[in-house]
């Protein structure tokens, strides 16, 4: 299926859900906010969020610095 990932088109297998996409996106995953189709996804829910073909998911990661 395709998603779209920051605007990004991706291809990813059928039946994934947000948790396993986040895990194959990004280096961190602590550090991410999730949103798909506009709403906010939180951490403890991203393995019950299905994700299907079209979604437009953005990902967020938090960088620290001083």
């Amino acid at each position: 299926m395709q998603i779209k990932i920051n605007g990004q088109t991706k291809t990813f297998a059928d039946g994934s859900n947000l948790e396993a996409i986040i895990k194959q996106s990004c280096q961190n995953c602590q550090r991410v906010i999730a949103e798909v189709n506009g709403a906010i996804i939180k951490s403890q829910q991203w393995g019950q969020q299905p994700i299907r073909q079209g979604d437009q998911i953005e990902l967020v990661s938090f960088v620290g610095g001083g």
